[in-house]
């Protein structure tokens, strides 16, 4: 969620931190600050702004910030409203400033304790408290190092912790424990932060920091110790990928530049692992497959839109494979006992591979004896990637947008490669695998045919601006996807949007239906078509106003209050993934007329990291 931008280096390190803020303004954020040491005025000065990152150049374009050592950060408020007094970094005396990412869930009782000590706050943050901890035990400690690994210990919940200190001016002393941290790796410099794309002006060679590690980062070294205290070496990875965030091209916002990128994307996913016929053999290793090979049933866990993305496998995993799928959201699934029945495949999916409720659901998979893990991401190197049994990449590049598109997509992608994987070990026929094949081949050309109806939705957009309520309905594997179409609505458009299954609305639904409420359904020609149709004139004989995405065969003609948008005729398993355009794009465009902030939406952050 918040960002994290530190440096040590000779050169003035002020622009790089600006500059990695920037690229970590995608995640979500209400605030921003920068601190920073010159070692040789032995000064540290601050600077905090409420609102953009821009506000904070500003700033510093006034005031002057200048050091060759420093901390910046982004702030999604948790404890504390958005406020300047609550913005990162925060200080406990003069000499010394923390930036934080996560929540320390017991900062009331430490917070008393300080000021029984004398400690007095001027923010409401549980931040603060880590501040006024570190400075007391820094009275008693050898190092800045040593009063941070000391005073780690007292605290419970997650934090990524990046701290300065005037006493120790030529470094950066680092703690993690449930919240991402990245080490940049430079000639001369070193650099940290919470997501190595802040970074890549600057390197593209990283140390990515494990649950309990504590550092010290110095010019021309940098020292790691696990969370017993002994040193230790973390392996330094290349990321090669191209941060694209600057560039909007001919696009307004990202979200509409990443959902006509999925064609390119989901290229991308498949490249590699299809071939004409078949699924290829290269996706995962021998040892893999042999695991595989044994899996009697599926777990999913995820939160989100990737939790739609695994409601949509079960569909596949049961209808196509036969094996037993459940599904959970990762924030219930860690709070109740559980039952794991034989060789359960446990599958997180995350598009940051840093989702704090799904990393915490995999560890207690562990516990729990799980068969064997697997996870569907988009970051390699991320904490899920490193701590998985397996990972299976989606590969769709950098997604800016906090509104998920090409993500969403390209995850479905690669959860139906791992069902025909799957179902390779549990009798599908070639003729079966070939047919999936065929489809997923012609998927990037479908949605090249699917983004071509953009101007109808983009007219259809007008009739949702002044509209407080919305529902959405799908039948059987597209009911996900009408719940992942109302999921989009919500987030960037401001419109109370909820999903149902078709057949449930006479249990129900049908007492909100009325000239006021818009009800948008996805309609492809498959087995449960005729079922929905039924369901659509119950909205019609109650007045309601229809939208509905249909196939072009489907034999739906269009009134003053049936508006029908037709797509090209797909194959049943890839419908979902088709259907999941027109949705994304007639969000946007009823964002775009209500002037929302469509790429980052108010209260929202693109990487969720704290629980």
């Amino acid at each position: 969620m918040c960002g994290i931008v530190g440096a040590v280096a000779e050169r003035q390190v002020t622009p790089i931190l600006i500059e990695g803020l920037k690229r970590l303004e995608y995640r979500g954020y209400d605030s921003s600050g920068i601190a920073v040491i010159d070692p040789e005025t032995g000064s540290l000065k601050r600077l905090r702004r409420l609102g953009k990152v821009n506000e904070l150049v500003k700033a510093n374009q006034e005031q002057g910030t200048e050091g060759t050592v420093g901390i910046a950060h982004t702030r999604w408020a948790t404890h504390g409203r958005p406020s300047e007094a609550n913005a990162h970094p925060h200080l406990s005396g003069h000499k010394l400033a923390i930036v934080h990412n996560g929540i320390i869930e017991n900062y009331e009782v430490l917070r008393e304790q300080l000021k029984a000590n004398g400690y007095e706050f001027s923010s409401e943050t549980d931040t603060e408290i880590i501040a006024h901890t570190i400075h007391q035990a820094l009275k008693t400690s050898e190092s800045l190092l040593d009063a941070v690994q000391r005073s780690v210990t007292q605290f419970e919940g997650a934090y990524g912790l990046a701290v300065v200190s005037l006493d120790y001016p030529d470094q950066i002393v680092i703690a993690r424990k449930g919240s991402p941290l990245v080490l940049g790796l430079g000639i001369g410099e070193n650099f940290i932060a919470s997501d190595q794309l802040a970074l890549l002006p600057v390197t593209n060679r990283f140390i990515f920091i494990e649950e309990g590690d504590t550092g010290i980062v110095e010019r021309d070294k940098i020292s790691l110790f696990d969370k017993d205290g002994n040193v230790v070496e973390r392996e330094v990875h290349e990321f090669d990928a191209e941060h694209d965030s600057g560039d909007k091209g001919e696009f307004r916002h990202y979200m509409l530049k990443e959902i006509y990128e999925q064609p390119r994307s989901i290229q991308a996913t498949l490249d590699g692992r299809i071939t004409d016929t078949k699924l290829s053999d290269t996706i995962f290793t021998e040892a893999e497959l042999d695991i595989l090979k044994e899996v009697d049933r599926v777990q999913i866990v995820a939160c989100g839109t990737s939790y739609h993305a695994g409601s949509v496998a079960r569909y596949w995993l049961e209808d196509i494979v036969g094996l037993p799928c459940q599904i959970e959201v990762a924030s219930e699934f860690r709070y109740r006992k559980k039952v794991v029945l034989g060789k359960t495949l446990f599958v997180t999916v995350s598009q940051s591979g840093e989702t704090a409720d799904t990393l915490a659901a995999l560890r207690t998979s562990k516990e729990l004896g799980f068969y064997a893990t697997l996870v569907i991401c988009n970051v390699p190197g991320s904490s899920l990637v490193r701590e998985s049994d397996m990972c299976l990449m989606t590969n769709a590049g950098a997604e800016i947008g906090v509104a998920s598109t090409k993500a969403f997509t390209t995850q479905l992608v690669a959860l139906l490669l791992l069902t025909l994987q799957l179902g390779k070990s549990n009798g599908l026929s070639e003729e079966k695998e070939k047919e999936v094949v065929r489809e997923l081949r012609m998927l990037p050309s479908y949605i090249e045919a699917t983004l071509l109806i953009d101007k109808q939705i983009q007219l259809l957009a007008h009739r949702f601006a002044d509209k407080h309520n919305t529902l959405f309905l799908g039948r059987g594997v597209q009911y996900p996807i009408a719940m992942e179409g109302a999921l989009k609505l919500k987030e960037i458009s401001y419109i109370h949007a909820e999903a149902y299954p078709a057949g449930e609305l006479k249990h129900g639904p049908l007492a909100l239906v009325d000239e006021n409420m818009p009800i948008v359904a996805v309609a492809p020609n498959n087995e449960l078509h005729e079922k929905l149709k039924s369901n659509l004139e119950e909205v019609r004989a109650r007045g309601g106003e229809l939208y509905v995405f249909a196939d072009k065969s489907a034999g739906l003609n269009p009134d003053n209050d049936f508006h029908v948008v037709e797509l090209p005729s797909v194959g049943d398993v890839v419908a979902p993934i088709v259907y999941t355009v027109p949705l994304q794009l007639l969000s946007y465009y009823v964002a775009e007329q209500k002037g929302t902030d469509i790429d980052q939406p108010r209260n929202l952050a693109k990487s969720v990291t704290v629980e």
